[in-house]
């Protein structure tokens, strides 16, 4: 009885040890993002690829008026389209923020999202275009995020 117990005992913690195993080893071949001292790991299956979605917002208030529909089309054709040919999208959206003397104050805006790769050629088109539109518009900030996502093939 004995030896029947140990026995089972033995093939319980083999089956437990190659579980976890072969556990880890899924964890360990799927592409992870880090940030802030966590990783978060992303399965996209077999048909789809792990890419990043970056969202800007685009305040369109500058110290002498507003930005233009135009303005904002060209500044779409001549910064961001040039960049990101595969693809954007873009709505209007109205933002708010408190200001350092504690006043709400709204501003409409232009949010664009876009999908690409994970490098750091993209990471550098997305800095360009936040730097072009700042320096052309006279902006002070545009709110920029970034989310892991799957895109299906």
């Amino acid at each position: 009885m004995r030896a029947l117990v140990k026995r089972a005992a033995t093939i319980t913690l083999l089956a437990a040890a190659t579980l976890t195993a072969g556990f880890l080893a899924g964890i360990l071949t799927q592409p992870t993002a880090s940030a802030q001292g966590f990783t978060v790991v992303l399965d996209c299956g077999a048909s789809s690829t792990s890419q990043v979605r970056t969202t800007l917002y685009f305040g369109r208030a500058r110290p002498k008026g507003s930005v233009s529909e135009l303005e904002w089309q060209l500044f779409l054709r001549d910064e961001v389209t040039k960049r990101f040919p595969q693809g954007l999208t873009v709505w209007n959206a109205e933002g708010q923020w408190r200001t350092s003397d504690g006043n709400i104050e709204h501003e409409q805006s232009k949010v664009l999202l876009l999908v690409h790769p994970d490098t750091p050629a993209a990471r550098q088109s997305v800095q360009s275009v936040i730097d072009a539109y700042r320096k052309v518009f006279e902006q002070d900030s545009v709110l920029w995020e970034n989310a892991r996502v799957c895109v299906a093939a």
